[in-house]
């Protein structure tokens, strides 16, 4: 049975950096079961309806600016698998959630860059999936819910984000300091996703301390793709936690295996 992750993207730098984060993950992909397909959650795909994407080739898209021009050279052709794609159309379909086929969208960076740095070789299809912020957690955790058989199919899920991620108090400086709230914050995450509390976690936004801070109403894209990992794996409800480090003073690297 394949696991379901949630992995923080963090900045785009991260496609081309040599760091604690970037080895992590290059090494996370050389220790998991090689999977048939993947299956994306990016929150840089944001729609009302859920998308499910059925691409044969995907291009590269830098939904970024900024930063090293480097990284708009960077390519990830992965390509799309049809027959997954049918599958999670049938799962929706029994589980009466609504969906949009999408044929023309490539993959944003909070997708590539988690899967290149895992992948390099973009050798694994790939089906890429919105999210919707609008929806209640409980929602989110359902979309994911209804997926979970792909992961006895050797379909690896994962939904990309950050559990802490507010760029308009980051520390551009980085002198690796981190913010206590920040901590405070991820620790009661971490507790809860122990003990599956859903009914704490999908009231996160009034029960988590600095939840203001950490996820901010702005920004709460990032931080619910991680219901959707959640869901996926609620046949076991175990929550590890694989890696976790800081950068910019309080943005979160955290990667949370399911199942």
């Amino acid at each position: 049975m394949m696991p379901s992750l949630f992995i923080a993207h963090g900045a785009p730098m991260l496609a081309i950096e040599n760091n604690e984060y970037t080895q992590f993950l290059n090494q996370l992909g050389k220790t998991l079961p090689r999977p048939k397909a993947i299956v994306l959650f990016s929150a840089h795909w944001e729609s009302p309806v859920q998308k499910v994407s059925k691409v044969d080739e995907y291009s590269t898209i830098y939904d970024f600016g900024g930063f090293d021009p480097a990284l708009n050279s960077i390519k990830y052709p992965a390509k799309g698998n049809e027959h997954i794609t049918e599958e999670i159309i049938n799962l929706f379909t029994e589980n009466n959630i609504p969906y949009d086929i999408d044929t023309n969208r490539g993959l944003d960076h909070g997708a590539w860059v988690v899967l290149r740095l895992l992948y390099p070789n973009a050798d694994i299809p790939v089906i890429s999936m919105s999210v919707n912020p609008s929806l209640t957690p409980a929602e989110q955790y359902q979309i994911g819910k209804s997926l979970s058989d792909l992961r006895a199919n050797d379909v690896l899920i994962i939904a990309s984000g950050g559990t802490v991620h507010n760029l308009r108090i980051l520390n551009w400086a980085d002198n690796g300091q981190v913010d206590p709230w920040a901590e405070e914050f991820e620790n009661w995450l971490s507790s809860s996703l122990g003990e599956w509390d859903t009914e704490a976690l999908f009231d996160y936004d009034t029960l988590a301390p600095f939840a203001e801070y950490a996820v901010p109403q702005y920004g709460r894209e990032h931080f619910i793709p991680i219901f959707y990992a959640m869901g996926a794996a609620d046949d076991s409800q175990k929550a590890t936690l694989l890696h976790r480090s800081y950068r910019y003073g309080n943005l979160s690297h955290s990667v949370w295996l399911f199942g």
